[in-house]
């Protein structure tokens, strides 16, 4: 549609500079409303090439999920044009496509984050898909609750144990007198595997001796142990002789502790208990707080003898075994020096670590713990 503008002379001078008035005033508004109609037609124009634009990927996405194909989504490109030049596109020069290297936002939303982590992981091709999970002192296997959902579904096969007093095992801490009474659950499932048939062990905490009590007498059956801020001892070793390191000292984990003597206070200590009010800055101080309270209501005491029973360790059995640690340096439990130590004392394989996490990255850094698992899977 356009405006029609009146060109017809005036039949006096009486009324001509009237008319020129008219005129002017309607030059004026003739003016504004073509503006406000080429704002409009653009800004239309603008949201039909986004619409279709949107459109298009969502079309494409939905192309490579039902076809398994890789679609080329790596690079963002667009066609500039000269501001200022005419009113069709058609006619404007164009300069030279630009790129990224980031990947697009804008089809962020069609994706499920897990899909994102999971697209290149083939279960298939790996040597061992099954994982297993032992959570450390005071924790049970509930507190890998969203590594087990992430490694799922990635398709892995995933065993969290509880420990013997701890989750839901309904035997008392206080009670336990070893270490392998302690780690029964652990054993007691390895020894049921079929023959020829291995596992992945992860240890955190002190988890981390609990697997490698595991690993001498199961080390045909571990393809790999893995050890997240956790005690990783040497053969003559106990967890209480590493936490009791002079130049590790912590004064948090001192303070948190409460030891329990239920055979007596003439007695050594049956469990130690954490005080609850500070559970958050030495275990949780970068984890989200529903899983704080979670931890809070779920964690147990943790057996004492256990914590004193020096490994027996040896290079045919656990020596055998891959090692390889993930480091949390915000850790407040076992604090990054006391890591170090333990890793220069007995080297791992490979050492990772997750910027940014707590002693509790199953909570914290939920994502970037898979990822790493993931890694560690692949390596051959």
């Amino acid at each position: 549609m356009g405006i029609c503008l009146s060109t017809k002379s005036s039949p006096s001078n009486k009324t001509t500079r009237s008319k020129r008035l008219t005129n002017q005033s309607t030059n004026t508004h003739s003016s504004t409303r073509w503006s406000r109609v080429r704002s409009s037609s653009i800004k239309r124009e603008k949201f039909d090439d986004a619409v279709i634009h949107e459109h298009a990927l969502a079309a494409a996405l939905l192309f490579q999920q039902q076809n398994g194909g890789v679609l080329p989504f790596d690079r963002s490109s667009s066609l500039r044009h000269v501001p200022g030049g005419s009113h069709s596109k058609r006619q404007q020069p164009l300069l030279p496509r630009s790129s990224s290297t980031r990947a697009r936002s804008l089809t962020d939303p069609l994706l499920h984050p897990q899909q994102l982590l999971n697209q290149d992981v083939n279960v298939d091709e790996l040597e061992v898909s099954h994982i297993v999970l032992v959570h450390g002192g005071g924790f049970g296997a509930w507190c890998w609750y969203k590594t087990i959902a992430l490694l799922e579904e990635c398709k892995f096969k995933v065993t969290a144990i509880d420990l013997t007093g701890s989750g839901i095992d309904l035997f008392d801490a206080n009670s336990i007198k070893s270490l392998s009474q302690y780690v029964t659950p652990l054993t007691d499932f390895l020894e049921k595997l079929a023959d020829g048939e291995k596992v992945i062990l992860v240890g955190h905490d002190f988890g981390g001796a609990c697997i490698s009590y595991a690993m001498e007498l199961f080390p045909s059956k571990i393809a790999k142990a893995i050890f997240i801020a956790a005690s990783m001892l040497k053969s003559g070793q106990s967890t209480l002789d590493m936490f009791s390191q002079k130049e590790n000292t912590n004064d948090l984990m001192r303070q948190a502790q409460k030891f329990l003597y239920t055979n007596g206070n003439n007695l050594p200590p049956t469990a130690i208990d954490l005080d609850k009010m500070l559970l958050k800055d030495l275990l949780f101080n970068h984890s989200p707080a529903k899983d704080v309270a979670l931890a809070t209501v779920s964690m147990r005491p943790i057996p004492f003898p256990p914590v004193l029973e020096k490994l027996s360790l040896t290079d045919a059995n656990y020596g055998s075994v891959r090692r390889f640690y993930i480091q949390t340096p915000d850790d407040n439990a076992i604090p990054i020096t006391l890591q170090e130590s333990m890793i220069n004392e007995s080297p791992p394989e490979k050492v990772f670590r997750l910027k940014g996490s707590d002693h509790s990255p199953f909570f914290s850094k939920p994502q970037a713990l898979h990822k790493l698992l993931v890694e560690i899977t692949k390596i051959t």
